[in-house]
């Protein structure tokens, strides 16, 4: 569905009250603008020592009445909010859910903050048990907005993954104060810049637990949900020496937009981010689901078309998920054979993380598993020992 010029104007009216007077005067701009086009099923370098912390105490529940944060939740709501498998919960450990960071993941999982010129992050970071000091893959796992690390560790199990296979695993957390739903603010100019904003903080944190940890530099990944994978890209382009692959879940482009109007565009597909910003050849996995109302399945495409070169061997698999959802597997080789992008389409399912627990929130378990999928894609990618 495409945004008329009216509803455009509207928003950036409201996002300029939004900056002047605050989110109160903003309201009733937004939802002038955005009246019967909103569709009815839409939800919603210094650091502190590392701790130890105990599960966080319940948080108060999203308000979905709110309308900033509805619009912004977007970036990384289900639409099918009526379908259990997709139930909002408060974002805090529900009962065990905690288990998949302490009893089921039995390493440790700690607590720390990260600071620059750019302001502060807090994170959690997975250590399996077989970490000895020895030098480990890193991978960092950016949340969909209104998701915190503890959850969306839970929901994608990469905790217990490390255990399986070691690695440690890094969470930042955006903070509300950054974005009233915790969406990592891809959409904004200043946020895609290299050694400016989020970028910048999230690089860093990268480049601390490298050095405090002795993580291996040549296998360093970074992967996201929705608003995170959109960052995720935003960080293969921005620091693609950092990064040895990027893993996008329901995800955008690098640049696809400047603001909240035309973010909201390019999640209903109805603008391509401009041709000459490219991922660098660094390899991607995309992961979307062909029935997402929140983010246009397109959008994989696209971010397909800024990683690869214009001429790759291209391979075409169709598969189903045991008794799941049936999937396209689009894999991509370079000249060298080497594989640098997989596409994997997944037929039928929405907005959330394939194969992943309803331990957490916006997952779907009917597959393929995209965290195991992630990670053997991630061992088959490294940079050049120097």
């Amino acid at each position: 569905m495409k945004i008329n010029e009216n509803m455009l104007k509207g928003m950036r009216e409201a996002a300029a009250l939004m900056q002047k007077n605050g989110l109160g005067a903003a309201t009733e701009k937004i939802q002038q603008a955005l009246k019967g086009w909103m569709p009815a099923d839409t939800s919603a370098s210094s650091s502190r020592p590392i701790r130890e912390i105990n599960p966080a105490p319940k948080a108060p529940a999203h308000n979905m009445d709110r309308m900033v944060p509805e619009l912004l939740a977007r970036m990384g709501a289900p639409a099918e909010l009526n379908d259990p498998r997709f139930e909002m919960p408060a974002f805090a450990p529900k009962g065990d859910m905690q288990e998949e960071g302490s009893a089921l993941a039995p390493g440790k999982f700690l607590s720390g903050s990260f600071t620059n010129h750019a302001g502060t992050r807090a994170y959690k970071l997975y250590v399996p048990t077989a970490y000895h000091g020895q030098a480990l893959p890193l991978v960092v796992m950016l949340h969909g907005c209104t998701q915190n690390p503890d959850d969306f560790a839970a929901g994608t199990r990469l905790n217990v993954i490390a255990e399986e296979k070691p690695c440690l695993v890094l969470y930042p957390a955006q903070a509300q104060s950054a974005n009233c739903s915790k969406c990592w603010n891809w959409f904004n100019t200043g946020d895609q810049q290299r050694g400016q904003g989020e970028p910048s903080i999230i690089a860093g944190m990268t480049q601390e637990i490298i050095t405090t940890y002795h993580a291996d530099p040549a296998k360093v990944y970074i992967a996201g949900l929705s608003a995170g994978g959109a960052m995720a890209v935003v960080m293969g382009t921005t620091y693609p020496e950092l990064y040895s692959a990027v893993g996008i879940h329901s995800g955008l482009p690098y640049a696809a937009a400047q603001d909240l109007p035309s973010a909201l565009a390019a999640m209903n597909g109805a603008s391509a981010p401009a041709t000459d910003k490219r991922l660098k050849a660094i390899p991607v996995i995309v992961f979307h689901g062909d029935r997402d109302k929140t983010v246009n399945p397109g959008n994989g495409d696209r971010i397909i078309t800024q990683s690869i070169p214009q001429q790759t061997a291209m391979q075409i698999r169709k598969g189903r998920a045991g008794t799941g959802h049936a999937y396209t597997q689009t894999v991509h080789q370079d000249a060298n054979g080497r594989v640098i992008a997989e596409h994997w389409l997944v037929h039928g399912a929405g907005h959330a993380w394939f194969g992943g627990s309803s331990r957490g929130s916006y997952t779907d378990s009917n597959g393929p598993d995209a965290s195991l999928e992630m990670m053997r894609f991630f061992a088959t990618q490294s940079k050049p020992s120097s």
